[in-house]
């Protein structure tokens, strides 16, 4: 139950009226050999306040008043009050303590010293541990000093949601199950306080859920069977290790297996590795650049593949070649591997064609399908090993998949799915009139029937395809985004896992037949345990172009509708959706919990909602991306009069880092603009960026900075800095390969040169996404200071962060 217990004490006080308790602990005092101990100090009672108790006991039930302290008849014994502050700014507050003989204050675990604290917006957990003496009464009064309409106090349990429960969360990294489904092996990860990472492979029972065994050493799945292996250190290199979950029963599948990614044939009887390969190595001093993508890491290594033989323990090539080699699939029959290649070709867009082969594993004869084609994403073999399910861009097969107006380049990033005969080369289109943009995608042996999931919207969402008569079926799943799946091959069975905008990974079972999914775990609950979420909403509205556009919002815990809150908005970093993902880079449940109004658009050119509408990604340079976002930004405060339209600030990450700072130069609506490794100009991204010239094929398709000055030039937003006075903050990471950090330099320099408004905060060593433990915490606090400071006018936050130097 929750506890109404805030009232003010006095203009600037509040007063704590209900806590939590937990106690009596019995302590003793110590025999006494000495007199004093070996500093000279004589032993005082008090001391046994340092007692180490449990600090997460205060969850009793049991609720206590102030003004008496609850005392012992043990001659002394240790009590627990425990208590919530909540703050919804950065903010310095006190914690004053009167009654009390010997007491410690403990805020999330952490002695506080001192009379204040100094805490970012949030719940803490603040415990009061007292010693009581048998015979004395202690009176007892908890203020919080310095308050204001900011901070509330609770004693319910329940807190905001902050930033270390997205950093701390346990989360699906896969689960695959067994061949007859009685099995699932799920792969789970979960970050501790301080950074270390913890991977965990257990295999569960389906029905039950029970764990029947635990690694921190990767599981797998012996193809088409129901026992699962473990690569281990052999005496002659790796050694595979088979187990029956049923029995527990152990044989050796394989031994001296050379290095190499593992991929066991649907048979048994060998396996295929892929090797890296070293290309030829330059003086590390003055080298030559081959080619733009010379620039790369690694560029230079190349992956070919061999075949260990199980039974005899012999492992030989089986490709060859100066291009990679990569492994798409194995036949069911295990006869033929299916693999790919690719080629260069700079001059014409496509730069890249890729080539499909079927190579006899027996004679090492090689069947090209698929020739010299661009687009191309993956592929695997039907279970009758005649056709080839691909994935690709609509371009693909000469255009094959397309379904656009004449005049329109489709988006590479809106993938469909084609069914390619081997023995003729023909290809179909099976999704071209389909809206939502392929993900992944499986041809199940067990039924003839194609799953895959697909981005629908803002959800990612799971469908079926009969390759016959070319109809889809779409299942209603009970997540928004389904993360992962699994198809049993003996069962029509399978396991996934997904999240939802307001929830956390959670695992199910589902019958294909029927469609019925069943829980199996839920990592959910225990990530948000004590955690009160606002409300998630969908908004779409009409634009002025008559094209219904995609968004959702998120309100703040505790909304009240009379109130004004500030608004941030948030958009796609590329050509994808910003999707209903809850653990995110921009987690959007922890901007609400700080008294933020969230809205989520995601305008024209992101995949997943058909192909002219991605297809308005494509040689606009942000145009029409930027008027609808800067519509639906109108058209939200105006119909929520709950939004304070005087404090809206917006943010986005790579192509949404260049949204944001074009969004600067053609409107004024924002009170405050974050930009994380955005573009600034197209040109030089384009050229210095490692990906920036094979992007712009999809961005800036058959267009180059010599041929459009108009799009390359002039929407870009360094050529238009001038035109900018929203505050505007500038995030990148020093060694991003993906936008060059100097693409923020150039656009900061330009600003400050103006004199606007503007900062730029780097992060030492992170690359296009900021991933140590410790840095991601300091730059979302920076995001979450520029926001408070404009958004909220509290500039203490970000004066903490970056106090002010006479330089």
């Amino acid at each position: 139950m929750v506890c109404a217990m805030a009232m003010a004490a006095q203009a600037d006080d509040l007063e704590v009226k209900k806590f939590q308790y937990a106690g009596p602990f019995e302590v003793k005092e110590p025999a006494q050999i000495d007199t004093m101990d070996v500093h000279s100090r004589p032993y005082l009672p008090g001391g046994l306040l340092d007692t180490p108790v449990n600090l997460d006991l205060t969850a009793q039930g049991k609720t206590v008043s102030s003004g008496v302290a609850p005392s012992s008849d043990l001659p002394y014994a240790l009590h627990l009050l425990q208590f919530e502050v909540t703050t919804k700014t950065y903010k310095t507050f006190g914690i004053e303590v009167k009654g009390l003989n010997d007491y410690k204050v403990f805020i999330n675990g952490k002695q506080m010293y001192g009379s204040n604290t100094t805490q970012a917006p949030g719940t803490y957990n603040v415990v009061i541990k007292y010693l009581s003496e048998k015979d004395r009464t202690d009176s007892l009064k908890v203020r919080i000093k310095k308050a204001d309409d900011n901070i509330s106090v609770s004693s319910s349990g329940q807190r905001l949601m902050a930033l270390t429960d997205i950093l701390h969360a346990k989360q699906y990294a896969g689960a695959k199950i067994s061949a007859d489904g009685r099995y699932i092996i799920a792969y789970t990860y979960q970050v501790q306080d301080g950074g270390q990472r913890q991977d965990s492979w257990r295999v569960m029972e389906t029905k039950t859920g029970k764990v029947l065994t635990e690694s921190k050493d990767p599981l797998e799945w012996i193809p088409y069977s129901n026992r699962y292996y473990a690569v281990r250190k052999g005496k002659d290199g790796r050694d595979i290790i088979a187990t029956d979950p049923t029995t527990n029963a152990t044989t050796t599948l394989a031994k001296g297996v050379p290095q190499g990614s593992i991929t066991i044939s649907p048979t048994g009887e060998y396996i295929l590795l892929t090797n890296d390969v070293d290309g030829p190595r330059e003086d590390g001093d003055v080298f030559e650049v081959l080619v733009p993508d010379d620039r790369q890491p690694n560029w230079r290594t190349r992956t070919q593949l061999s075949l260990f033989n199980c039974k005899t323990g012999v492992s030989y090539p089986i490709t060859f070649g100066y291009r990679s080699m990569s492994l798409q699939d194995i036949s069911q029959d295990g006869k033929y591997a299916l693999i790919s290649t690719s080629q260069r070709r700079l001059e014409k867009r496509p730069t890249r064609l890729a080539s499909l082969y079927m190579l006899n594993l027996e004679t090492l004869e090689v069947q090209p399908v698929v020739e010299d084609e661009g687009f191309l994403s993956g592929a695997s073999f039907s279970p009758d090993g005649k056709k080839l399910v691909i994935k690709a861009g609509a371009e693909a097969f000469n255009g094959l998949g397309k379904n656009l107006p004449d005049g329109l380049t489709p988006n590479i990033y809106d993938y469909q799915l084609y069914i390619v005969d081997i023995a003729t080369k023909a290809a179909k289109p099976m999704t071209k009139n389909f809206n939502p943009s392929i993900e992944w995608f499986e041809w199940n042996p067990q039924d003839n029937q194609i799953y895959f999931t697909a981005l629908d919207k803002d959800k990612q969402s799971f469908f079926s395809l009969n390759p016959q008569t070319g109809k889809i079926r779409q299942y209603a799943m009970p997540e928004d985004m389904v993360s992962g799946t699994s198809l049993a091959a003996q069962t029509p069975l399978m396991a996934w896992f997904g999240e939802s905008a307001s929830n956390s990974d959670r695992l199910y079972t589902m019958t294909l037949k029927n469609g019925k999914s069943v829980l199996v775990e839920d990592l959910s609950r225990d990530n948000l345990h004590n955690i009160t979420l606002g409300e998630c909403k969908e908004w779409n509205f009409v634009s002025s172009k008559g094209d219904t556009i995609n968004g959702r919002f998120y309100l703040p815990p505790h909304f009240d509708a009379t109130k004004k809150y500030p608004l941030i908005v948030n958009y796609y970093g590329g050509c994808l959706p910003t999707s209903r993902h809850f653990e995110s880079r921009y987690p959007h449940h922890v901007y609400a919990a700080q008294g933020y109004v969230v809205y989520v658009i995601n305008p024209s050119g992101a995949a997943g909602f058909g192909q002219e509408f991605a297809a308005r990604h494509v040689n606009t340079a942000g145009k029409g991306v930027a008027e609808d976002i800067i519509e639906g930004t109108k058209k939200f405060a105006a119909e929520h009069s709950y939004v304070d339209s005087k404090k809206i600030g917006c943010i986005g990450a790579s192509y949404g880092g260049f949204m944001t700072q074009y969004l600067q130069t053609q409107t004024d609506i924002f009170a405050a603009a974050i930009s994380h490794a955005g573009i600034s100009d197209h040109t030089s991204y384009w050229g210095e960026g490692f990906w920036g010239y094979s992007y712009s094929e999809v961005s800036m398709a058959n267009s180059y900075p010599w041929t459009r000055k108009d799009l390359y030039v002039d929407q870009s937003p360094l050529f238009n800095a001038d035109k900018i006075h929203t505050p505007l903050l500038f995030l990148h990471g020093t060694q991003d390969t993906n936008v060059p950090v100097g693409e923020s330099i150039q656009m900061y320099t330009a600003l400050k040169l103006l004199g606007r408004p503007t900062a730029l905060v780097l992060v030492n060593g992170e690359d296009h996404q900021i991933h140590d433990y410790r840095k991601r915490q300091k730059w979302q606090n920076t995001i979450f200071a520029w926001f408070e400071k404009y958004l909220k006018d509290n500039k203490d936050w970000w004066n903490d962060l970056y106090p002010e130097k006479n330089l």
